[in-house]
C-alpha cells in the first residue's frame, strides 16, 4: 500500500495497536492494521482471544505484510505470515484475528484489511470500526466497565454478530435477533447508542443510521459537536 496524506491514522491502546485507514471506494473499507508486540501493554492485550463473530453481509480479505497474524475461521486456525496468499473470510463464517506473541524477535504484525461493499445500512464500515476500537480503548485505558448492551448495540449497527456455540441450532439466526432485540431495541431504550459523536467522523452518516432505527433515532443529533 502506498501511503498519502489523506490517510486516516488511529492509535489505541497507548499505541500498542494502529489503524491507517485508506480511501478506497470499491470496498467498505480498507485498513492497515499495526500491532506492536514490544509494547508494555502487549503481553495483557494480545494475550486474551477477541470474541468470535461473523458478518451476515460482507466478505472480508486479510492480508499479513509482516510478523504473524493468527486468524481463526469456522474452527480452523490460520497463521499468516507475509509468504502467505491474501485469505478471505466469507460472509457467515464465524472467524476472529489476533497477533501472535511467539516471534522472539518482536517484530511488528502488519495487515491489511478489506471489505465487501453492501447496501445495508447497518453494516460493516470505517464507521464502526472507529467506535469500536475507541470503545475498546476507553475500557483498557480508562477502566470503564464492559457492558454487553453497548457491545450488542455497536455490532448489529456494525452488521456484526457474536457468535454462539455450534452446538446450538440455528446459532447465527438467534444471535443475529439477539442482536437486534437486545443491542438495538432495548439498548435503545437504555440509552446505549451505537455511535458516539466524539468517536465518529463522519457523524451525518452515523446520524443516518440511527434515524432508521424508532429506537435509537433520540441519538441522531446533527448539531451536536461535542
Amino acid at each position: 500500500m502506498e501511503y498519502s496524506d489523506s490517510d486516516r491514522l488511529y492509535k489505541f491502546f497507548d499505541g500498542a495497536v494502529s489503524v491507517r485507514v485508506f480511501d478506497k471506494p470499491e470496498h467498505a473499507y480498507c485498513f492497515e492494521a499495526s500491532f506492536r508486540p514490544d509494547h508494555p501493554l502487549a503481553s495483557s492485550l494480545f494475550s486474551r482471544k477477541p470474541p468470535l463473530h461473523f458478518h451476515p453481509y460482507q466478505d472480508e480479505q486479510i492480508k499479513v505484510l509482516s510478523g504473524q497474524l493468527i486468524v481463526d475461521v469456522e474452527g480452523q486456525e490460520h497463521r499468516l505470515s507475509p509468504n502467505d496468499a491474501e485469505l478471505r473470510v466469507r460472509r457467515w463464517a464465524h472467524h476472529r484475528l489476533r497477533p501472535s506473541m511467539d516471534d522472539p524477535e518482536k517484530v511488528e504484525i502488519r495487515a491489511l484489511v478489506t471489505g465487501q461493499k453492501s447496501s445495508q445500512l447497518f453494516r460493516e464500515d470505517v464507521l464502526f470500526l472507529e467506535n469500536w476500537y475507541r470503545y475498546q480503548d476507553d475500557i483498557v485505558m480508562n477502566k470503564k466497565k464492559v457492558e454487553l448492551l453497548q457491545i450488542l448495540a455497536m455490532f448489529d449497527a456494525g452488521g456484526t454478530y457474536l457468535s454462539f456455540p455450534t452446538w446450538i441450532p440455528f446459532g447465527k439466526t438467534i444471535s443475529r435477533i439477539t442482536g437486534i432485540v437486545l443491542g438495538r431495541w432495548l439498548g435503545g431504550m437504555l440509552g446505549y447508542q451505537p455511535f458516539y459523536r466524539e468517536w465518529s467522523t463522519d457523524w451525518n452518516l452515523a446520524c443516518l443510521k440511527m434515524e432508521s432505527s424508532n429506537f435509537q433515532k433520540r441519538f441522531a443529533n446533527r448539531a451536536r459537536t461535542e
